[in-house]
């Protein structure tokens, strides 16, 4: 093996070798996710998110794509078959962990609800649910939104 090729093995590893990379991996094992709702879900800030996020992506696990302000994450396969199969195992690993089962559920709510999509800052993420018409009515928050960031209202939310 040469030298480069260890290299990414260890860059590649070391990216795995920490559980918020992990969860980050195992929510966006199937589709491109926004920041906005990794913080919701995990409950951890935006810098922290954003900064393993980082890891992730200088390891080349993960690819970034910018809407506006927003940027939004999804896996990148490996080139090599090892890197591929180590990590399609490890996403079956946490496949079968009850604790990221929950996250991934948790996620599909806050993403998929239109109320939610109003609490979390606007996110520009597009949606359509078969069942509800054209116009969608959501109904005002209880609270005044101040508009510095949507982590202010993390405790509401969780």
């Amino acid at each position: 093996m040469d030298v480069n090729g260890l290299a990414y093995m260890e860059s590649f590893f070391m990216a795995l070798a920490d559980k918020t990379r992990l969860r980050l991996l195992n929510l966006i094992r199937n589709e491109e996710v926004c920041v906005c709702f990794f913080t919701e879900v995990l409950g951890d800030s935006q810098p922290k998110i954003s900064r393993h996020l980082a890891y992730l992506r200088n390891a080349g696990i993960v690819k970034a794509r910018r809407d506006g302000k927003w940027m939004h994450y999804s896996i990148v396969a490996p080139e090599s078959d090892g890197g591929r199969r180590v990590l399609a195992e490890i996403l079956d690993w946490l496949d079968d962990q009850p604790e990221m089962k929950a996250e991934r559920e948790k996620y599909r709510t806050v993403c998929c609800t239109p109320e939610m999509l109003v609490q979390i800052a606007r996110t520009p993420i597009p949606f359509a649910l078969p069942y509800l018409d054209d116009e969608i009515e959501v109904a005002e928050p209880e609270y005044e939104y101040a508009g510095t960031g949507h982590n202010e209202i993390d405790e509401f939310l969780l």
